[in-house]
Formats: structure tokens, sequence, C-alpha cells
């Protein structure tokens, strides 16, 4: 068989042949980093040009102005400073009169029970002496008697002179009053950045009870027995001058302005009147009561106990003398358990801290009437529920007794009830 003959054209031997071999693409593995480009602009222009803006600013026009510190000032730093050093000061005299107060009741208790004991041993003593003895046995009797009947007299002058009751009234006074001052500092540095102002008052509060409650008993204590009753006052002075000012702008008739109206002014005015009237006077009543039933008493009990001593040195000449040591003495005992067991002279504190309490509030009020501009006074709705509370009342109790209280100023009539339901 002829074989056959693979004849390419010559057009193709001479063309090269070329082998491409497609090679599929690999998944892309490798993730894809773009290289920034470097701008060209400046930041600011490339900002604007981002932005839509159409005109450039160049950086160089940036206004380079200090940004304003959020932070308190120096000033505000300070007073925040001597704030907490005053808190501190007060934290410990809350303390200290604390203690002091628990000390002086523990006095009361104690020198109470110490005379009562003494004056009866010694009447006892008297009454045996009286009763049988001769020589050497009633001599003794008799000298025991009236050496106890005068330790009873020195130890009651002592007592009537301090007044330990009173005294433990002044400390748990002063221990309230400070904590008042400490709760006061800490709601002003809460609510904002305190001023100098804020610390200066905050001192005239801290000295004006430190004068008001005195520590020592020796040159700085209290008169128990004053000429006459005169009420507690342990806020500064020159409370009535701050934020007087005699301008008549801001008051707006038939308009509240800062929570102020011309009715509650009214109100307000109408409340001092009651307080006034009915309230500062019966605890001036009361206070000068007690005042001289105090004074009596400790008069009585140690010229009581001072005749018992003299009665007892003569046991033996006559019964007479027998008759007035005892009695004497027995009486005696009573007065001092009646003044001191039942605490005169911490009612007659309790009753100076009352009226000192009603004299503060109507300074306050009349104080805050006195400025006349709106502005600078105290939020009058916060004002009048501050008041509220402090006599116990509710906000319509109070308006209904200040409507009482006018409508019997224009009858002639006397209210016939106190401002305070507290006390």
């Amino acid at each position: 068989m002829a074989s056959s003959t693979l004849r390419l054209p010559s057009s193709s031997c001479s063309r090269q042949i070329n082998a491409v071999v497609h090679v599929p693409k690999l998944p892309k593995v490798i993730p894809y980093f773009s290289i920034p480009k470097i701008p060209t602009t400046k930041p600011v222009e490339e900002l604007n040009i981002r932005d839509g803006f159409k005109r450039i600013v160049p950086i160089e026009k940036i206004s380079t102005a200090p940004i304003h510190d959020k932070s308190p000032n120096s000033d505000a730093i300070a007073a925040t400073t001597q704030l907490y050093s005053i808190l501190e000061a007060v934290a410990d005299r809350v303390e200290m009169h604390a203690n002091i107060g628990k000390q002086r009741e523990n006095w009361n208790t104690l020198l109470l029970n110490s005379v009562n004991m003494i004056t009866l041993t010694a009447a006892t003593m008297a009454g045996a002496a009286a009763i049988g003895g001769a020589g050497m046995p009633l001599l003794a009797l008799k000298l025991s008697s009236t050496l106890l009947y005068s330790a009873a007299t020195g130890m009651l002058l002592v007592m009537n002179k301090i007044q330990p009751s009173q005294l433990a009234e002044e400390q748990r006074n002063a221990t309230r009053m400070f904590k008042q001052i400490q709760t006061q500092i800490k709601t002003m540095m809460a609510l904002g950045t305190p001023s100098k102002e804020d610390v200066k008052g905050v001192m005239e509060k801290v000295l004006a009870v430190d004068k008001a409650y005195p520590l020592p008993l020796l040159g700085a204590m209290l008169d128990k027995f004053p000429a006459k009753f005169e009420p507690s006052v342990w806020w500064p002075s020159n409370q009535k001058l701050q934020k007087k000012n005699k301008s008549s702008e801001g008051k707006q008739q038939g308009q509240k302005k800062n929570g102020w109206s011309e009715e509650m002014e009214v109100e307000m005015r109408e409340i001092i009147e009651v307080v006034k009237r009915k309230d500062i006077e019966d605890y001036e009543r009361l206070g000068n009561l007690v005042l001289k039933t105090n004074k009596v008493l400790a008069i009585a009990g140690p010229l009581l106990t001072g005749v018992a001593a003299v009665g007892s040195a003569f046991v033996g000449n006559g019964s007479w003398t027998a008759i007035v040591a005892v009695a004497a003495g027995a009486l005696g005992s009573a007065v001092t358990a009646f003044e001191h067991g039942g605490q005169i002279g911490m009612v007659f504190e309790m009753y100076r801290n009352c009226a000192g309490f009603f004299q503060l509030l109507q300074e306050s009020i009349e104080a805050t009437l006195e400025e006349r501009d709106l502005e600078k006074r105290e939020n009058g709705e916060l004002f009048e529920m501050n008041v509220a509370l402090k006599l116990g009342r509710s906000l319509s109790n109070l308006r209904q007794l200040a409507r009482k209280s006018a409508s019997s100023r224009m009858d002639g009539t006397t209210i016939d009830e106190f401002a305070s339901k507290l006390f």
C-alpha cells in the first residue's frame, strides 16, 4: 500500500509554532494593601476640598487662640480647699462637743447621787445622835454629820454655779449646730463652685457657734442666772445686713419673678407677726418663769444643807437642834433632787434655744423681704417650703395660717394658734 505523504503548505513551514499554556488564576490570599498617596495639598486645604468648601483657608491664617479650660479657676480651687479644711475642723468640733456633752451629763447624774447620799447619811447620823449617846459616840456622830452636811453644801454650791444639766444641753445644741454647718458645706460644694464669700460666711457661722456655746468652764462659761431671759444667738450678728439693697429694681406687680409675688410677701409678713405675737412671747414668758424657779432652788438647796450643818453641830443641847438638822437635811435633799434631777437648767437652756430659733426665723424672713431686687433673693417657692418645714407645717397649712392672722388683725382679735407645730 503506497504511503501517503502529509504535506503542509509552504507558508506554514515558515511560521513559528508558539505553544501557549493557559494556567488558571490562583485565588487571592494576600490582601491588597494600598499605599496612601502623599498629599500634594496642606491638611486644611485637603479638609476644605473634602467638605466641598470653595474657599481654601491657608494654614497660616488659622487662629491659634488658647482653648478655654473647663476646670475651676484658681480662686474656686482655693475656696474649695479652704472649705475642706473648715469641714475637717467642724467634724472635729462635732465629735468634741458630743463627747463633752456626755461627760457633763454624767457629771449631773454622779454629783446628784453623791450629794443626796451624803445629805441623807448626815441626816441619819444627826437623828442617831439625838436618840441617844453620850461622850465620844455623841461627838463622833455630831462631827460626822456636820462634816457631811458641809461637804454637801460645798458640792451644791459648785453644782448650782455650773448647772451640769444646762452644760450638757449646751453641748447637745452645739453638736446639732455644727452638724448643720457640716451639711451646708457639703451641699455648697456639691451644687457649684464655692467663692471667697462662701468661705467667709462659713467661717463666721463657725465662730458664732463657738461663741454661743463655749467649752471652757472658767472665764468663758455662759451666765447660768442672767438678770433677764435672752434667746440664744448662734448666728453671725451681721446676718441682717447681708444682701441688703434698697433699690426698687425687680419689683413687678401682679407677676411672679424668681418664685416671688406680692401675695407671698404678704404671707411671709403675716407669719412673722404670728411668730412674734405667739411663739416668741410664749417662750420668753416660760423662760423667765423657769429662770426664777431655778434661782430660788439654787439658793434654797445650799441654804438648807448649811442650816442642817449648823443644827447638827448642836445636837444634844436641845430637842429643836436635832429637828432642825434632820428636817433641813431632808428638805435640802428634796430640793436638790427636784432641781438637778428635774434638770431645771436643761429646761431653761431648751427655752433659750427655742426662742433663738424663732428669732433667727424672724430675722431671716425680714432680711429676705428687705432685699428689693427679687433676682438677688432666694427662690420664693424654695424659701416658702423651708419656712413651712421649720414650722412643721405643709404649704397649704402655712398659707391658711397667714390668712387667719390677717383676718384676726383686721377684726382686732388675737390669733389662737402658734406658728410652730414642732415645739
